[in-house]
């Protein structure tokens, strides 16, 4: 999170500023000086929207549910990939529905994590043209709140671990009991 700039800081800035000239044909793009933060009073409210009038206040948007958990930090993917830190497991989903599939994978994570493992191969498959639904739907289910508390980030496999018909897993350390 950055931090507000300080008035001494904008001044400084605004003499620099003063000193530079745009290109002939070009037009000045002139800083904005910052909006004066109103004084505090013990009988307003804090919340800016609170000021605002019903017809301009907006409603806060609620959060996105997270449909799959987020990519493996790339410098744990490459370990993976290079398999500097050891795989876990592998499950391999080829022939299976989108039912047992979902089943088999649920219990298979928890289990990984169970045993301590940091990260495993989820081996989908591409499907018959490239699309296939178990390669499209792996990520939705890893990022479900049954296994949110397990996986850390998923990311595509290696070529040599199966490419785009597979999936790394960081799962998370287990809490200490």
């Amino acid at each position: 999170m950055k931090r507000p700039i300080r008035p001494d800081e904008q001044k400084l800035w605004a003499m620099v500023a003063a000193t530079v000239h745009p290109k002939p044909g070009r037009k000045a793009e002139l800083p904005q000086p910052p909006a004066p933060k109103p004084a505090k009073s013990a009988g307003k409210t804090a919340d800016p929207a609170a000021r605002l009038p019903i017809s301009e206040a907006k409603p806060a948007r609620p959060k996105a549910p997270r449909l799959a958990p987020e990519d493996i930090e790339p410098r744990r993917k490459h370990r993976i990939a290079r398999e500097r830190d050891p795989m876990g497991a592998r499950i391999d989903l080829h022939g299976m529905d989108q039912d047992r599939a979902r089943a088999a994978l649920e219990a298979f994570i928890l289990r990984a994590w169970d045993e301590g493992h940091r990260s495993v191969l989820v081996i989908t498959g591409k499907g018959a043209r490239g699309d296939g639904i178990l390669r499209r739907r792996a990520p939705e289910w890893l990022g479900s709140p049954v296994l949110r508390a397990a996986v850390a980030g998923i990311s595509e496999a290696h070529r040599r671990h199966g490419g785009e018909g597979a999936l790394y897993v960081a799962l998370k350390r287990r809490p200490r009991a």
